[in-house]
């Protein structure tokens, strides 16, 4: 079965959600078996059918005590499933002081298409037409090409994340936007890809930094309770998105 980093890599990398630039809004089995028609034991064997009956009883009776651990379910289980990660039963705590003033620049690397590409995406309070263009680009589906419109909040995630650890190198991309055609073939390959992923809707990227513990990059993005955040430590890697906050 191929691990989950080596299935990101035939997906694509590419671009985000239709926000326009500039104006994010940081959203039974029973116990009641049928027995079959009761043959005539001999004589002397009548104690081998109340054994027989006590078996049967003891074999039905598990089932629905399994049944009633399994079946509780809670709106923090449902939204996991339905968003393909755990919300927390905590908030990690109130978020750092953030720099909501200089200039947000990033650059990347695709661990797709090696491609490279430094931007500055915002600045003096509004994001940058051109540079998100480049980015919806660059994030695009390598598999087939699509892009779409990246959410910039999503950038803001990401620029937030590397300077919490420190961290002013290149973001390894392993996967960014996903086609609907590319994340059905993800998901029948891997159960660690959601069929209802967030990466269709532009709003998710899968990244490295490299160099950083991928503990330490989960721990920055948890601490900023702006979307999700999901932890790969064997594939090393950690996703980020703007969707719902939940860990997973």
């Amino acid at each position: 079965m191929l691990s989950l980093t080596a299935v990101l890599a035939f997906a694509g990398t590419s671009a985000a959600q239709t926000n326009p630039a500039g104006s994010i809004t940081p959203e039974v089995l029973r116990g009641t078996t049928v027995d079959p028609a009761t043959k005539k034991a001999p004589a002397g064997a009548k104690t081998a059918v109340p054994a027989k009956k006590v078996t049967a009883q003891k074999t039905a009776a598990a089932p629905t005590v399994q049944r009633g651990t399994t079946q509780r379910a809670t709106p923090e289980t449902l939204r996991a499933a339905r968003y393909g990660g755990f919300a927390p039963a905590q908030p990690p705590g109130p978020p750092p002081p953030l720099d909501t003033v200089s200039p947000r620049s990033l650059s990347f690397v695709s661990f797709n298409t090696q491609e490279t590409l430094t931007v500055t995406y915002w600045s003096n309070g509004a994001y940058h037409r051109d540079a998100l263009d480049k980015l919806n680009h660059f994030l695009r589906d390598s598999r087939d090409n699509a892009l779409t419109e990246m959410d910039p909040l999503l950038f803001d995630v990401l620029w937030h994340t590397a300077q919490i650890v420190g961290y002013g190198g290149p973001v390894e991309v392993l996967s960014a936007f996903r086609s609907p055609t590319t994340n059905a073939w993800l998901a029948s390959v891997s159960r660690g890809v959601a069929r209802d992923s967030q990466h269709m809707n532009g709003n998710a990227m899968d990244i490295r930094f490299p160099g950083v513990p991928v503990f330490k990059i989960r721990q920055a993005a948890r601490s900023l309770n702006m979307g999700g955040v999901g932890f790969y430590p064997r594939s090393g890697f950690v996703h980020l998105d703007t969707g719902p906050v939940r860990y997973w």
